[in-house]
């Protein structure tokens, strides 16, 4: 099933999509939905962020290539670091350039979207709590997150979150491709496999500490091919994850008011 939020005249509605036709969601996106009417066709839709967490538990350093790539040290348990609800935004909205920046970079992810209150998870539950996955952008300013000292404005500004387009919630996130391109290159080939900590090791790690609500996320890190390493983004550019059962994430980076160039 693939679960979406979307815009219908100015008001956000939960949706079913089954092949191109968006359905109203009936009930709850966390328990038992089920297909109403039809919206319409999902080309003719705005997509918004498929959730609305609480809050974004992120993790770093957490693919094997992208340790080596960075020159890192890697973590013994999971590098953990938050972002705000307000650094969320959907499928096709703008990422904004933030004042003093000038190292924007992206980080293409697999999200995992939480469906019920998560605390003390024990090993091999993991799947009884998570709703499904969703992709993410984990955008990080490279010269905030290295001089700052800690990653909240490098990594949870404003609009530093994209999620989407949908969460697909019959598929095993254990062992996806996972890529991103930069203007159609392709900057990230990878697979979920190459995780140093996985599905479960993280979501029995986090909520060893933060109690996950319904629509709380997880981001789980991000290959190599970073822009550190293949160079940075600028205003006017598209950047594209996608993730193999799920789909593609796309969204522009525009400068502080706007602009594309």
């Amino acid at each position: 099933m693939r679960i979406a939020r979307v815009d219908v005249h100015g008001e956000a509605h939960d949706a079913i999509i089954e092949g191109d036709i968006a359905y109203h969601l009936e009930g709850s996106p966390f328990e038992n939905p089920h297909r109403g009417a039809a919206i319409g066709p999902v080309a003719g839709l705005k997509l918004l962020a498929p959730c609305q967490p609480t809050k974004i538990v992120c993790i770093g350093l957490n693919y094997k290539a992208h340790i080596e790539e960075t020159n890192a040290t890697a973590p013994t348990s999971p590098l953990m670091f938050f972002k705000p609800p307000t650094a969320v935004v959907g499928h096709e909205d703008d990422v904004h350039w933030i004042p003093g920046t000038e190292q924007m970079d992206y980080e293409s992810e697999l999200a995992l979207v939480f469906k019920k209150k998560a605390k003390f998870v024990e090993p091999g539950t993991y799947r009884d709590y998570v709703l499904g996955y969703t992709c993410a952008n984990d955008i990080s300013a490279r010269d905030f997150q290295r001089g700052d000292g800690q990653w909240t404005r490098g990594k949870g500004s404003d609009t530093f979150c994209p999620l989407g387009p949908w969460i697909v919630t019959d598929i095993d996130g254990e062992d996806l491709h996972i890529g991103g391109a930069l203007n159609g290159e392709v900057r990230q080939d990878s697979r979920t496999s190459d995780l140093l900590f996985g599905l479960d090791e993280l979501v029995v790690h986090v909520t060893k500490y933060f109690t996950m609500l319904p629509g709380d996320v997880i981001i789980t890190g991000t290959p190599s091919g970073v822009g550190t390493s293949k160079g940075l983004m600028k205003p006017g550019d598209v950047y594209e994850v996608t993730i193999e059962g799920i789909g593609t994430l796309r969204n522009r980076i525009v400068g502080l008011h706007g602009e594309v160039a």
